[in-house]
């Protein structure tokens, strides 16, 4: 094996994990390449803490992100009304001790997700409309030096790793 190892979200390597119950598959010639060469550790934050699939759509309330969240000034609610923050942080958690026991210095996550967002999430208002912004695990992975990247920047990941 060569190379740095990048965590990767499950969903985007074709596991049906996502809160509908879907994979969202990424094909790139570069994700084919380093899943041969055994440098992709796949993880999906929210099963690692334990909740179902499917499960009820989740989003950061009150148009904040994820860094709040670990702040406690935010909550992850469901759009039934349950409050899922504690589940989110520990997935995030999860995550994060994944990645440094694999000894992942990149993450390569779903976009809009309110765990692994990077580049944009949803409002908090279970209304479609996205914000920038991140999810909790992409925030606590940053936070520990981790760099992230969305599934729709997987060129800039490439570049970055100078391949």
């Amino acid at each position: 094996m060569t190379g740095a190892k990048i965590l990767v979200s499950a969903c985007l390597m074709g596991h049906a994990v996502r809160y509908d119950g879907k994979a969202k598959p990424l094909i790139h010639p570069a994700l084919d390449r380093w899943r041969e060469e055994g440098r992709l550790v796949t993880i999906c934050p929210e099963m690692s803490a334990g909740m179902p699939v499917p499960r009820p759509p989740a989003e950061i309330a009150g148009a904040c992100n994820g860094v709040d969240v670990l702040q406690g000034r935010a909550a992850v609610v469901e759009i039934t009304g349950g409050d899922v923050t504690q589940a989110f942080i520990d997935a995030a958690q999860n995550a994060l001790e994944l990645a440094l026991r694999q000894d992942c210095r990149y993450a390569l996550l779903i976009d809009g997700s309110p765990s692994c967002g990077s580049g944009f999430i949803y409002d908090g208002s279970f209304s479609g409309n996205r914000r920038t912004g991140e999810g909790v695990t992409a925030a606590l992975l940053r936070q520990n030096g981790i760099e992230v990247f969305s599934d729709r920047d997987i060129g800039q990941l490439v570049q970055r790793l100078g391949e």
